[in-house]
């Protein structure tokens, strides 16, 4: 008789005298039960172990399994090269909440009243968040951290901003949550001339060179004046140059915004800049579509 019958036979017997035996008996049924379970499980090991033995070798020839590493997103990516380089020009780095007051979003920043911007179909409101300038937002822009930082802190500062913003906005340029980086600079004599040196030398940077660099006279509500930047590559060997890309959006900080603040425009001066990280890694990559970074298609990510 095997070992696992004999352990059967054995619980069986003590199961026959269970309902009228002692502490005694319940523990040896106990140890019996025990006992058949270490038997069977013992069996199951050994055949297993044989079994292996038993099968076809390894074959030490074969290739292995190619590890797959993880990498950085372009977007996380991009964010991180632009905080590098903005950071050894001296610029700080804070971040702020993503939702934020009315007052901030808008007002502060010289927003009029009726700006096509405030409405609905273009920005986010929070559902019982205040009214008027007390109202929340899920903010549009990283320029309501012009005002978080410049109204806690006195001049000199130059401070950049990256975080997500979002806007009722979706198409293949276009997505309702985007990630933006907004850089400020405030001290005495600061002038539009430094505006464009610094800029030009982190496009460059930021680009490997072989670019030109344009300012274009553009409007927003914070800035006066104001401008966006274009890059193209540089014509080589003979051939046509690449087209214009606008990358960017910047401009001296408006008086307004400096009184906003708590700052004497009569004294200091400054400028800002805003780009979103999203566009300038497609640019960057040739991606034609913002959806294709937010997909998590592994066959388009393995490319980066």
């Amino acid at each position: 008789m095997s070992r696992f019958a004999e352990a059967f036979a054995a619980t069986v017997a003590v199961l026959a005298i269970a309902s009228s035996a002692s502490a005694q008996a319940c523990n040896a049924l106990k140890t019996a039960i025990q006992s058949l379970f270490d038997a069977r499980l013992e069996a199951l090991e050994k055949a297993a172990l044989q079994a292996e033995l038993e099968g076809p070798a390894l074959d030490l020839t074969l290739p292995g399994r190619r590890p797959l590493p993880g990498r950085l997103h372009p977007i996380t990516r991009a964010e991180y090269d632009l905080l590098d380089i903005f950071g050894s020009m001296g610029f700080e780095v804070a971040r702020g909440p993503e939702i934020d007051t009315f007052a901030r979003c808008f007002t502060q920043l010289g927003f009029p009243p009726d700006h096509p911007a405030t409405d609905e179909h273009d920005t986010f409101y929070v559902t019982g968040g205040g009214e008027g300038d007390d109202a929340h937002v899920l903010r549009t822009h990283t320029s309501t951290m012009q005002i978080r930082e410049m109204s806690r802190r006195e001049a000199p500062l130059a401070v950049v901003s990256p975080g997500k913003v979002f806007r009722r906005d979706d198409d293949a340029t276009h997505s309702p949550m985007f990630h933006q980086l907004e850089g400020f600079l405030v001290d005495e004599g600061i002038t539009f001339a430094h505006l464009q040196g610094m800029l030009t030398v982190f496009l460059e940077r930021f680009f490997g060179g072989g670019i030109e660099v344009r300012f274009r006279a553009s409007y927003f509500p914070f800035v006066e004046p104001g401008a966006e930047v274009d890059v193209r590559r540089k014509a080589e060997h003979g051939g046509d140059p690449g087209p214009w890309m606008e990358i960017l959006g910047c401009g001296m900080i408006h008086p307004t915004v400096l009184k906003n603040v708590g700052y004497d425009p009569e004294k200091v001066s400054g400028f800002a800049f805003g780009m979103g990280v999203d566009r300038i890694a497609m640019v960057r990559h040739g991606v034609p579509n913002i959806k294709a970074l937010y997909e998590n298609d592994q066959r388009f990510l393995s490319a980066f």
